[in-house]
Formats: structure tokens, sequence, C-alpha cells
């Protein structure tokens, strides 16, 4: 069996948390577009599985969630008529310690009820202690924080007030003017000064930075969901464990206490390589013809 050497392996993996598209990579690398995404596959694999062995028992004190946007096959309006099998819209449910700046839970979904209870009962697992958490005014995550944590939390909605929606060609893309914000304590008793999504939103930007799936106006989105959540473990993984944070200069699974040192994408490819199953056994040789 092939197998790529080491550096070929992290020169891939690099350039898929720096933001290039696979086709891209292929050419560098000088590798099949079929190697790239096979590595991708397993590499999504296996940063899935360390996240959920790793990101345990995690000392935050306030923790913030957001939701991000994109889509995969195509747009939620052009599903009908797409090739192949569209998804359509996708979000990206995360949640920040804001302390350590380490992406504690993350899950893709739409942006339902359902969503937002898988992402908090997720959240809520890998918490060792009381936390206060902060979301935006989305509604469906009343209940799935209720239904997580109960009363066992300090949780503050901070509401966006919006002017209106900027009109003409030139505004196309652009958000509505924010004219004001407006905090809302849920449940406990959250510190005013601290209810805030600031933090996870910076995220959103850096998921997009780092993620070529999430660039607008462009043909390089998913088009699978597979592909899709495999890219963003990979990237969460490496962001928490392997990406040097300027300001903490340390990681942020070392800021927050579960992990000792800074891995390296070599450590990352030396774990894929030992998560992959090994080959199947050919069977007995028969000569064509043969019964």
């Amino acid at each position: 069996m092939n197998k790529l050497p080491l550096a070929k392996r992290v020169q891939i993996l690099s350039m898929l948390v720096e933001g290039s598209s696979m086709r891209s990579i292929s050419r560098v690398a000088d590798v099949s577009i079929n190697t790239v995404t096979k590595l991708l596959v397993d590499a999504g694999e296996t940063c899935l599985s360390l996240h959920d062995e790793l990101v345990r028992d995690v000392k935050a004190s306030r923790v913030q969630c957001d939701e991000i946007w994109s889509f995969v096959g195509s747009k939620q309006k052009n599903v009908a008529t797409a090739k192949g099998e569209p998804v359509g819209d996708v979000w990206t449910w995360t949640a920040l310690d804001a302390d350590s700046k380490m992406i504690v839970s993350f899950f893709v979904g739409d942006r339902s009820g359902q969503s937002a209870i898988c992402l908090m009962d997720d959240l809520r697992d890998r918490l060792a202690n009381r936390v206060q958490l902060t979301t935006d005014g989305h509604k469906a995550y009343l209940e799935a924080v209720e239904g997580a944590f109960g009363d066992d939390v300090d949780y503050a909605q901070l509401i966006k007030l919006y002017g209106n929606q900027p009109v003409g060609p030139q505004t196309r893309y652009s958000p509505a003017e924010c004219t004001g914000i407006r905090k809302v304590r849920v449940t406990g008793k959250p510190e005013t000064a601290h209810v805030s999504t600031s933090y996870v939103e910076r995220q959103n930007l850096s998921i997009r930075m780092g993620n070529r799936r999430f660039t607008r106006l462009t043909n390089a989105f998913s088009k699978k969901l597979d592909n899709h959540i495999h890219a963003l473990a990979l990237y969460f993984f490496f962001y928490n464990f392997a990406r040097m944070h300027k300001i903490l200069r340390m990681s942020p699974a070392m800021a927050a206490g579960v992990a000792k040192t800074l891995w390296t994408m070599e450590d990352i490819a030396d774990r894929i390589e030992a998560n992959r199953p090994a080959p199947a056994k050919r069977g007995p040789y028969k000569k064509r013809g043969a019964v």
C-alpha cells in the first residue's frame, strides 16, 4: 500500500487549516484530489475522537455561545433545482470559554431547537463547574439551556437591536446597523459586565478565515455534509491544541488546563495514522474463469 511521507501529510493538513481549497492543495502538494479527500476524512474522524476524549472537566467561568451560517451543496432557496444531493443551509454552533478562548463544544446542524439542545447537552458534559453563560437572543437557546443545566447556571442573553436593512446593490451583503443592545437575565445571577458574545463572534471570523468552505461568493462551498464536518473537526482541534494564541502565548487547551504541551501538526498526523484501520487481507487468488 502506498503511503504518503510524513512531511507531505503535514503539508496537506497545514494547508487545510489555513484556508486553502482542496484542489489548490492537490496542485501545490502534487497529489491526487482523492488523496487530499481521504486524508481530510481520516483527519476529521481522528479529531472528533480526540476532542471527545481530551476536552473533559473544563474549569471555565464564562462561556459564550453563537452559531455561524454556511451551506452544503446549494443555498436553501436553490435546493429544489440543484444537482446532486444538496443539504442547503447548515449552521455551526460553538461554545467558547471566554478566558482560555478554547472551543469547548461544537455542533453542525440546522438552526432548530434540537440543534441547540445537542450543543447544550454536550457542553454540560464537558464542564467541571457552574459557569456564566451568554448567548444571543435566539429563542432556541432558552429551552436548550434549561433542559441541560436547569438552575445550575448563571445565564443571560445579549439581544442586539437593529435599524432598517440597507438597500441598494452596493449594500447587498451588508448587515443592518446595530443601534443598541439589551442584556436580559434568564437564570441565576449573571454579572452584567460579563454578559457578552464578543469573543465567540470574533471566533466566527477565525472560522471563516481558516475554512475555505465558508468563503462567500465562490464555488468553494462544501458539496458533502460529512466533509464539511470533517473540515471543521480538524480546524477546531488544530485551533484548540496546536495553534499558539498570540495574547495567551500558549494554546487555548493549555490555557484551559486540558493539555500540558503544545501539539504539532506532526503529532496530529501521527495520531491520524495510528487511528487508521488496518487494511483488509486479500482473499485467495482465483484465475480468471475459475469457478
